[in-house]
């Protein structure tokens, strides 16, 4: 009767039934106490004294297992959390914020809702934007924030109207504007309903429901988004510096199945809009009928994204990566933030908290890169400082998420603070290593996931240190790093284990652990030798058929060697390589020809 495994935060109702098997236990056990004290003292004694330790035990008991878990006395990180979202925000510019989850929603409720906390912003959550209610909620005036630019009425988004419209590609190959959109899919004219396609191609339509035959629908899918530039300046959504970024329109494609009314109710609001109030997403998802999608015109502000004018191509290299960044305005933005005591090593820092840090800690890194970028390194290195500072190792955790961190501390120069990180990520990988390496196989498979991933995120560390080149950090690290994963082999398989090392053989020579770096080589080299002598194995008629597969393989083999030769000076060496490579791939003669 535990709460169930992957339950999102404490949900009452999902403990019913712990209280249940708790009431009857604890019953059992006191009828059980009571009979075994009336052995030893008179009924009328026996009876009260059990009364009283179950009052007194029980309590206690519950409390010394519980109490340190659900202590939150000096924890303030959830209403730190909500007021950074809202600070990230133009402050009195009547903007209006998209929120799409729980954890983003409850938490500017909160801040709004009950201290008050900057009332000037109106926060729209995309789900509830579904139901009729919330929409009427949302048309009127809240504390200091204007109601929303809307022209649906109330009956034409009531419950069992519009909740959903469907597409029918009549005009496929044009766009239309969002005004012509929305006047379509608001208005109430027959030729707009689904019957009349019914109609229009002679369908019988008494067995199809009326609800069907009243759905509206979309004949074109593409749509052009004017920009009122004039607003865009005026409202401050795009600063005067970057007016010559501002594009004229913005062509998006809705989806070509349908849209839900959540979906028709943003539409509505971004065109009656017209670029005169600040739109921002809390972030946390990445469907882009989440931001009108419009991914490519955002710019990450603190924790928000703020719809913006202008085109940023996706990161073809981090496609998670949104938007882009005014590193002046977010570094005073990031700069104001109140952190709610994250910082104390006394208080408890329970998952959801811990889980809050990766998006602050990712926003932060691209913020330092970004000052890097503009050569304001001191600034760099102050962000990064705060962000370790606020959110430290040892409480967060994450590890992967403190990776990008230390590349920004080497690529600000700062070295010493890079390493530091580095180390203390180290030593804690050590210790999941050890940890795995005294399980038996059975139990390791078991958590194949968990271990793999962790193996892989160590080896991201050290990958990180030889691709800034700091020798002295890898000498010092890399044969801890290669004992500890060492035993987790068999899960890779010798080849994939040893072939993803690559990278290093270089990396160590450079690093003068030559003894390292031919280690390894020749581990690596044994591998495509082995690999490759499997491939003789197949009967000549067949083997053209692994032509490919083989050719890459020499090739990889062959690269190998070429680094070895580039860095190793012991001929001796490099020459007993080059004799064995020679032999393996002379079998293959007869493909090349």
């Amino acid at each position: 009767l535990n709460e169930r495994v992957f339950e999102p935060r404490e949900r009452d109702y999902a403990l019913v039934g712990s209280f249940y098997a708790y009431s009857i236990f604890i019953s059992l056990g006191v009828l059980a106490l009571g009979q075994r004290l009336q052995k030893m003292l008179r009924p009328r004694f026996a009876v009260p004294l059990v009364g009283v330790l179950s009052f007194l035990c029980v309590p206690v008991l519950l409390a010394s297992e519980n109490w340190d878990d659900h202590d939150r006395s000096g924890r303030y990180t959830a209403q730190s959390t909500a007021k950074a979202y809202l600070d990230s925000i133009e402050e009195d510019v009547d903007a209006m914020i998209f929120t799409i989850g729980d954890n983003d929603t409850f938490a500017l409720w909160y801040a709004q809702e009950i201290e008050g906390y900057r009332t000037d912003v109106r926060s729209i959550n995309t789900q509830l934007l579904a139901t009729d209610w919330y929409i009427d909620q949302l048309k009127h005036r809240t504390y200091t924030s204007s109601p929303i630019p809307s022209q649906l009425r109330h009956d034409q988004y009531a419950v069992g109207t519009r909740d959903y419209i469907k597409y029918e590609a009549l005009l496929d190959s044009v766009r239309w504007s969002l005004k012509d959109f929305m006047r379509w899919a608001s208005s109430d004219q027959p030729r707009t309903q689904y019957k009349y396609l019914l109609d229009q191609y002679n369908v019988e339509t008494s067995g199809i429901p009326k609800a069907t035959q009243k759905m509206v629908y979309y004949p074109t899918n593409k749509l052009r988004v004017p920009v009122n530039k004039e607003n865009v300046l005026k409202s401050g959504i795009v600063k005067a510096e970057d007016a010559d970024l501002i594009v004229d329109y913005i062509d998006i494609d809705l989806p070509t199945s349908g849209l839900y009314k959540n979906r028709l109710m943003m539409l509505d609001i971004l065109h009656n809009n017209d670029w005169e109030r600040p739109i921002y997403f809390t972030g946390g998802s990445y469907d882009p009928s989440e931001y009108f999608w419009m991914k490519e015109y955002l710019q990450l502000d603190g924790l928000v994204y703020k719809l913006v004018p202008i085109k940023t191509p996706s990161n073809p290299n981090n496609p998670y990566q949104m938007g882009r960044i005014d590193a002046e305005k977010m570094y005073s933005i990031v700069m104001s933030w109140d952190w709610g005591n994250s910082d104390n090593p006394d208080i408890y820092h329970d998952p959801e908290t811990r889980k809050n840090s990766i998006s602050f800690r990712s926003n932060i890194t691209r913020l330092a890169n970004a000052l890097i970028d503009e050569k304001q390194i001191d600034k760099a290195i102050e962000v990064l400082d705060l962000s370790m500072e606020k959110m430290p190792v040892e409480s967060f955790g994450y590890y992967s998420l403190v990776i990008p961190i230390a590349r920004a501390y080497y690529r600000a120069g700062a070295e010493e603070k890079a390493r530091e990180i580095v180390f203390e990520l180290s030593k804690g990988y050590q210790e999941y290593m050890q940890y795995y390496a005294q399980w038996d196989s059975d139990d390791q498979l078991a958590l194949i996931e968990e271990i793999v991933g962790n193996v892989e995120r160590y080896k991201s560390l050290l990958t990180e240190v030889a691709e800034t080149k700091d020798h002295q950090t890898l000498d010092a690290l890399y044969e801890s790093f290669y004992t500890s994963i060492l035993p987790f082999s068999y899960i890779y398989g010798k080849y994939d284990f040893y072939t993803e090392l690559k990278p290093f053989v270089s990396a160590l020579y450079q690093a003068n652990r030559n003894d390292l770096a031919r280690e390894l080589g020749g581990n690596i080299a044994q591998q495509y030798v082995d690999l490759l002598g499997r491939f003789m194995t197949i009967p000549e008629e067949q083997i053209t058929y692994f032509e490919t597969e083989i050719g890459i393989e020499i090739e990889a083999y062959r690269s190998l060697l070429s680094t070895i030769k580039r860095h190793d000076e012991d001929s001796n060496h490099v020459q007993q390589l080059e004799k064995v490579f020679d032999e393996t791939v002379e079998q293959f003669t007869f493909l090349m020809n």
